[in-house]
């Protein structure tokens, strides 16, 4: 094994990503990022004597280009034996039906997906591409969005059943890899266009950055990554031993204890919200938490909207959270 692929196997191992007899569905585009990952995969399958398998979504964006992609995967997998799942969508319906961006849209259509498939054919994990430079165009998406500090913990290695082992490799790893192995991959000409946010902080917001500051985003974003993990580490069990403690804090048939979260500080008083909101599968932004804040210094009887649907009341001693119709 070469350096990149002791590495790779290094990451499965300590982090406990892959374990013997894991049935794997590796997430492959045509892309390099995840055409490097499924190489390193089959590079190193007799060490981790787990089974491997490729997802491919064809989200119809780029006409022929998109279909190019998916015979490239499929022909990829026929000549390393590998069974291939594939599913087509018609993404921009979806967006305009949802009321949802292209991205976002094309995101639920994905894990869903491979949630269907890893059910059906019983694969324990799915592996996406996910690397050093995604996960900085994320801290940095989440952070113009206006997330709270947890919230800039970026991608995380490990989520449920989601596994994201190249994190620690950068793209021109990747690329310098597929080159010395010889294999090729696809170009996906929409990721120049900068219609789409998180193109725009790829191609023009982090270069800039590092032009100015050479070799230092990457370091800096990745210590903040690891900051905020922790962090938001510490207030789950926090927060999840004070509703043990206070039971008015904890959602109970749509309600919270008024008197126990004006016993709170602000930033606890918006922790419990946002759990509770999360609950209800309601938007959580800091528009709606602060509405929800000044709610408990008003008066009972008063009532806010969280979100389209959702209306909370405070009534009894209690914020109240129900909704006009159920939710989609």
């Amino acid at each position: 094994m070469n350096r990149l692929e002791k590495k790779f196997l290094e990451q499965l191992r300590t982090r406990r990503l892959v374990e013997e007899g894991d049935r794997v569905l590796v997430a492959v585009s045509g892309g390099p990022d995840s055409m490097a990952m499924l190489s390193l995969f089959c590079a190193v399958r007799p060490l981790l004597r787990a089974e491997l398998a490729v997802a491919h979504c064809n989200f119809q964006l780029r006409g022929a280009e998109s279909d190019g992609d998916e015979s490239f995967v499929l022909d990829h997998c026929r000549s390393l034996d590998l069974e291939c799942f594939v599913d087509h969508f018609d993404t921009l319906r979806f967006a305009g039906e949802w009321k949802r961006s292209v991205e976002e849209s094309a995101r639920i259509l994905r894990y869903t997906f491979f949630r269907q498939v890893m059910e059906q054919k019983g694969f324990s994990k799915i592996a996406t591409g996910h690397h050093v430079n995604d996960n900085a165009e994320t801290i940095l998406f989440n952070l113009f969005r206006g997330v709270s500090l947890p919230g800039l913990r970026g991608i995380r290695a490990l989520n449920g059943k989601i596994i994201r082992p190249m994190l620690l490799f950068h793209k021109a790893d990747m690329v310098a890899y597929l080159k010395e192995k010889g294999i090729t991959s696809r170009t996906d000409t929409s990721n120049y266009a900068n219609d789409y946010d998180r193109n725009f902080i790829r191609n023009r917001v982090i270069p800039l950055i590092e032009e100015r500051f050479a070799g230092k985003l990457m370091p800096s974003l990745r210590r903040v990554s690891e900051q905020a993990g922790e962090l938001s580490e510490f207030l789950e069990l926090y927060f999840e031993n004070l509703c043990e403690r206070e039971p008015g804090l904890a959602l109970n048939e749509g309600k919270l204890s008024v008197f126990a979260l004006q016993q709170l500080t602000v930033f606890e008083q918006k922790e419990v919200l946002k759990r509770a909101l999360r609950d209800l599968h309601a938007v959580v932004d800091a528009r709606t938490l602060q509405k929800l804040v000044d709610l408990l210094g008003s008066q009972p009887g008063k009532m806010v909207m969280a979100g389209g649907q959702l209306r909370v009341l405070w009534k009894d001693g209690m914020l109240c959270f129900f909704r006009d119709s159920a939710p989609p």
